[in-house]
């Protein structure tokens, strides 16, 4: 908790809005989705969804991974209470949405599914996409399937899988993912492992997203490595996501953006 008061204030001082912007694709992006203040009618489905997973009082068997994918816990949990700790919120999910409308990517992967409120923002953010979204325990992916085809969200492809074996296992190099958002496994091995399998599906426009890269000293860390990779070029701060652009045309750059 420390590391994350020190690195939060770290960010306030070096953080900037739009006003401090040079970038004209950076400054479009803030403006026109970032900063954009008008309600949107996707959001009352996004807030049922989320309403409908903090009125669900069952339980399902939770099974979370340690090193090397090895089970070390499996423990009966409250649907509701999953929803509420684990699941982006509201604020995050409408701008997960607008990001994805925004840039309308075609081929979407998702790295940590849970109950699906990130999932039904980018579903909902381009209903053309093809949606992968990998989740490592059955019972919380099984109950997130319920939870997509109750709201009809019909442009997503949930698996059952270890986030690392299924991007080894797949033939990655002939795929593009024009959109990914890393919510797994929250430490800098595992992001970078993620990071480097993955780097064969970039092209030009791709848009990575990754999640909390303040939580602790190792995602700090991770984020450092990130941001110097030479094919990297933009990267934008808003402390609990990092964006990651590859583009060719930009001269590399580093943004810390309030948001």
């Amino acid at each position: 908790m420390l590391f994350q008061i020190k690195s939060y204030l770290k960010f306030l001082w070096n953080s900037k809005n739009e006003h401090g912007v040079h970038s004209p694709f950076v400054f479009n992006l803030v403006t026109k989705c970032f900063y954009y203040k008008k309600s949107k009618p996707e959001y009352s489905i996004l807030n049922n969804y989320r309403k409908s997973l903090y009125e669900n009082k069952n339980f399902i068997e939770v099974t979370d991974f340690g090193a090397g994918s090895k089970i070390f816990k499996s423990n009966k949990r409250e649907i509701s209470k999953i929803a509420k700790t684990a699941g982006i919120s509201e604020k995050r999910a409408e701008l997960l949405f607008r990001i994805t409308k925004y840039f309308q990517p075609k081929n979407i992967l998702e790295i940590g599914t849970s109950l699906g409120l990130a999932t039904s923002a980018m579903a909902l953010g381009n209903p053309k996409a093809r949606l992968i979204t990998l989740e490592g325990c059955p019972e919380t992916a099984n109950q997130c399937q319920l939870q997509l085809q109750k709201f009809n969200f019909n442009n997503v492809e949930n698996i059952i899988s270890k986030f690392e074996s299924f991007l080894i296992s797949e033939n990655l190099q002939s795929t593009i993912y024009d959109l990914i958002y890393f919510d797994g496994n929250h430490s800098k091995k595992a992001t970078l492992t993620y990071f480097d399998l993955l780097l064969p599906t970039i092209d030009n426009d791709s848009v990575w997203i990754f999640d909390d890269i303040h939580w602790s000293s190792e995602m700090d860390e991770a984020w450092k490595v990130i941001k110097s990779h030479p094919k990297v070029t933009v990267t934008i701060d808003t402390f609990q996501w990092g964006f990651v652009f590859f583009r060719r045309e930009q001269e590399k750059e580093h943004f810390v953006i309030r948001t």
